[in-house]
């Protein structure tokens, strides 16, 4: 999805995990960090390297660890097994929860939101 989508992806993990790095090297993420608590030096490195503002980056979390980030960024969104206090920072909580679609679904709405998904369904041959 991230090659359709005409963005760049990527994530930031306080976990280290074989099974992460696999599925964002399958989603073709520009930038994968694991094992890292410290999320704001990430974050500035990622928008430098991009040449983008944190406002036009989303961010999905769901621990302690998220809310820095969600609190500097132009959205904000806690998956639904979030913790209560995540989900207080976010702007949107999916319906979804972590492992199980969440990312799905905010890759769809920002689709929509762009107006982007209709070409998407289309080159799928989806009506």
């Amino acid at each position: 999805m991230a090659e359709l989508a005409w963005h760049q992806t990527g994530v930031i993990s306080g976990r280290q995990s074989p099974a992460t790095e696999e599925r964002a090297r399958q989603c073709k993420m520009a930038y994968v960090y694991q094992g890292h608590i410290e999320k704001i030096p990430i974050l500035q490195e990622i928008l430098a390297d991009a040449k983008i503002d944190a406002s036009q980056v989303a961010y999905i979390g769901d621990d302690f660890t998220d809310i820095v980030i969600m609190r500097r960024v132009g959205l904000a969104v806690a998956t639904a097994n979030a913790r209560a206090e995540v989900k207080r920072a976010a702007h949107y909580v999916t319906s979804a929860v972590g492992g199980e679609g969440a990312v799905r679904e905010v890759v769809e709405l920002l689709l929509k939101a762009q107006g982007k998904w209709t070409e998407i369904l289309g080159k799928y041959e989806v009506e």
